[in-house]
């Protein structure tokens, strides 16, 4: 691994990158956007398989029921190289269970790929994916979503042994390295003085730095800290969701910009149109008040029956469309290219 602006920031970079491929044709060839997805490395830089197989195992080397990531449709879509969440949850961290988790999801991910090895590689730099890509691979780079896990330098120091190249700081709520952008509690104006050094540890060992679910004046900090380009992995423009500062603003998108950075365009309905994302807060506010006295109900069990509810007396959830996605991109395109 490359030290400073490292192997693991230039990972994001192979979007784009042309190299051979052994994949089989796409229909329809002679068209530009295949063409390009044919030639290219194509990156997708979050992916929620791991938890996803914590919580029901699957075989995703073929056709999968249910979830959005198996074998087959990334080979149809041209996906190149998925990182692989490893997601650990406010509550986890509350229980002191995090770490342990992040292991197994990390577990899961290396034998996913030990079962099926024709299909599947973990990719630890820009060198191994675009090997796998030449070798027609699926590559899983790994990143850790909340760092939660990493209680001192040392442990992110193991996970990056053990394959992690980016971290999102935290996620709902506020933890011992940052403010996060959901949680009304702001208790360090941005980053801890450990999540300082975090930063400046990551940027040693080439681990990138994911700014998504940061608070605005995390997400300051962290440019002010950071000596190489960092990304969002799966944010969207507040300009279409006014007020929802888990989305960047157009003068953060210009900054990451300017920082070399990427911004990686979340799908969510929630986060594409203030129609879904005003349906969606209300209706998490109220099954927050609804679940009080149902402490019995999974996360899961709670959301089905309380989303059911929800929907009888406020009508269906307003999803996006594909169209949405493009005006997102389009004005991210219009700001910084």
């Amino acid at each position: 691994m490359m030290a400073r602006f490292t192997a693991a920031a230039a990972m994001v970079a192979l979007l784009g990158a042309g190299c051979g491929t052994t994949t089989p044709p796409l229909r329809g060839d002679d068209d530009a956007a295949l063409a390009l997805a044919r030639d290219s490395i194509i990156v997708d830089t979050h992916i929620d398989v791991p938890y996803r197989l914590h919580e029901r195992p699957a075989d995703l080397s073929v056709a999968a029921d249910d979830g959005d990531f198996d074998y087959p449709r990334a080979v149809a879509g041209r996906l190149n190289v998925a990182f692989m969440s490893i997601y650990t949850s406010a509550k986890s961290a509350a229980a002191g269970e995090s770490f342990e988790l992040a292991e197994k999801l990390i577990d899961s991910v290396e034998s996913l790929v030990a079962a099926a090895p024709e299909k599947f590689a973990i990719a630890r730099n820009p060198d191994e994916a675009r090997q796998q890509f030449r070798s027609g691979l699926i590559s899983l780079p790994l990143g850790m979503e909340n760092g939660s896990p990493i209680r001192t330098l040392a442990e992110l120091r193991y996970f990056h042994e053990r394959g992690i190249r980016y971290v999102t700081l935290t996620h709902s709520k506020s933890n011992h390295i940052s403010d996060s952008s959901y949680d009304d509690n702001k208790q360090w104006q941005g980053l801890s003085e450990f999540g300082v050094a975090v930063v400046e540890e990551m940027n040693r060992l080439g681990i990138m730095v994911d700014v998504s679910h940061l608070s605005d004046a995390a997400f300051w900090q962290v440019l002010d800290v950071t000596d190489v380009p960092v990304i969002a992995s799966h944010s969207s423009a507040r300009h279409f969701t006014p007020g929802f500062e888990r989305n960047m603003s157009d003068e953060m998108i210009k900054a990451l910009a300017a920082n070399g950075g990427v911004i990686m365009i979340n799908f969510g309905s929630s986060f594409l149109t203030e129609e879904a994302n005003r349906y969606s807060t209300e209706r998490s506010d109220a099954e927050d008040l609804w679940r009080a006295d149902k402490p019995e109900l999974s996360d899961d069990e709670a959301d089905e029956q309380h989303d059911a509810i929800w929907a009888a007396t406020h009508g269906p959830y307003p999803f996006a469309d594909i169209s949405d996605v493009l005006d997102h991109i389009d004005h991210v395109v219009a700001l910084v290219g």
